[in-house]
């Protein structure tokens, strides 16, 4: 297991300031998502959407039927939009769209997309630029988003399908900002994360670690971590395709250590093929509110410390997010061998939302975090649950 970590602090302390266009990460090879929509028969239009306090968001649309209510997809923790496709026909993006859903797919601040701001450069105004978690994802991003897509079609209400991180990222929308829950008719929360005390032994022990490695980070003035085409990128890709002994260090070993054992749902084919995908870059400081929300037991803001605590919250401590105001109709789906979002976890989640209309645990045993976008059999086991429950709520 140390190796297994060992080789994760590696590529995290190799991150990068370099700045890569979306133009040059085409050019290097790696489809970006309308050349993968394309490349499967679906047009896609690309917009950019800004947030309040200025972030560029790049927003994908697979043109096709829509007369129908929009979906919006959104992606996990150093993701990009890009996991809603990269499986070919099989993908959810895919999928939806050939089943007659008006389909599009979000971005968050920061990853390979939407690394720009109207005022600030991420490499010269890095420390402002990167000052974001979750929080601000959720209370920008998610509202520019959604506002831009109802205003586009003309429509009340969207669906909304999110993984992981950006699960969280609602959950603090509808806390913080609670006019957002009428916008949304279902939410489909997928390997939902607002608390993080049932873990993998593997993430216990990188959340140890974390000071060390955050205090290596702002030694060396790093606040972006994992940037796509960054040497941090390099050094993950080289590493995790040495054929067969790098299938088994990064799937076999360090995936599977951390979120969840299902190599059957990972196959070498698709690895390769991932790993020009993924990650696609974050803050140091997205981290750490994280590792902040596992040691504390709570589901609350970010936590500056007593004294700017008291001059931005008022009180000593972090404000906890009351999931109560979270209305919006959501539907839980939970995988038994999930690393990071256990089932305890989803289930203490479960009863304290607003509005809960489904909890589902996914009925395969070695279900584990990232199936539910990266599984081999997504169109047996995700997709058609998908449709139907958005047949059943949009």
């Amino acid at each position: 297991m140390f190796l297994f970590i060992l080789s994760c602090l590696l590529a995290l302390s190799a991150a990068s300031d370099q700045n890569i266009t979306l133009s040059e990460s085409s050019a290097n090879g790696v489809p970006t998502f309308p050349q993968l929509t394309l490349k499967y028969g679906w047009n896609c239009e690309e917009y950019d959407v800004v947030t309040e306090d200025g972030y560029i968001l790049k927003v994908f649309h697979i043109t096709g039927n829509e007369s129908k209510e929009p979906v919006l997809l959104m992606h996990a923790m150093l993701d990009s939009a890009d996991s809603y496709v990269i499986r070919g026909e099989i993908s959810i993006a895919i999928n939806l769209a050939e089943a007659g859903y008006d389909v599009w797919a979000g971005n968050v601040r920061g990853n390979k997309y939407s690394r720009r701001n109207v005022n600030l450069s991420p490499d010269k105004n890095k420390y402002k630029f990167w000052d974001f978690t979750f929080h601000e994802m959720g209370i920008y991003d998610l509202p520019a988003t959604i506002d831009f897509i109802l205003a586009k079609t003309g429509k009340q209400k969207l669906s909304a399908i999110a993984h992981s991180q950006s699960t969280t990222m609602y959950y603090a929308l509808g806390s913080v900002k609670p006019e957002y829950n009428a916008k949304i008719s279902v939410f489909i929360s997928l390997a939902p994360v607002a608390y993080l005390n049932e873990i993998s032994t593997s993430l216990r022990a990188l959340i140890k670690l974390w000071p060390i490695i955050n205090g290596f980070f702002i030694g060396l003035g790093y606040e972006e971590v994992l940037q796509d085409k960054s040497a941090g990128y390099e050094l993950n890709k080289f590493l995790c395709t040495l054929g067969e002994i790098g299938y088994d260090l990064c799937v076999k070993g360090l995936l599977a250590s951390l979120a969840g054992d299902d190599s059957e749902q990972l196959e070498p084919e698709f690895w390769d093929v991932l790993v020009d995908h993924f990650p696609a870059g974050t803050s140091r400081k997205a981290f750490s509110h994280f590792v902040q929300i596992s040691n504390s037991g709570r589901f609350a803001q970010y936590d500056y410390g007593t004294l700017k605590n008291m001059i931005l919250y008022k009180k000593a401590t972090p404000p906890a997010y009351d999931l109560w105001k979270v209305t919006m109709p959501t539907v839980l789906l939970a995988g038994k061998n999930d690393g990071f979002s256990g089932i305890k976890d989803v289930e203490r989640l479960r009863d304290e939302l607003g509005n809960v209309v489904r909890y589902h645990v996914m009925e395969r045993e070695k279900f584990n975090h990232v199936d539910f976008v990266w599984g081999k059999d997504i169109d047996v086991y995700m997709t058609p649950l998908l449709r139907d429950l958005l047949r059943e709520f949009a």
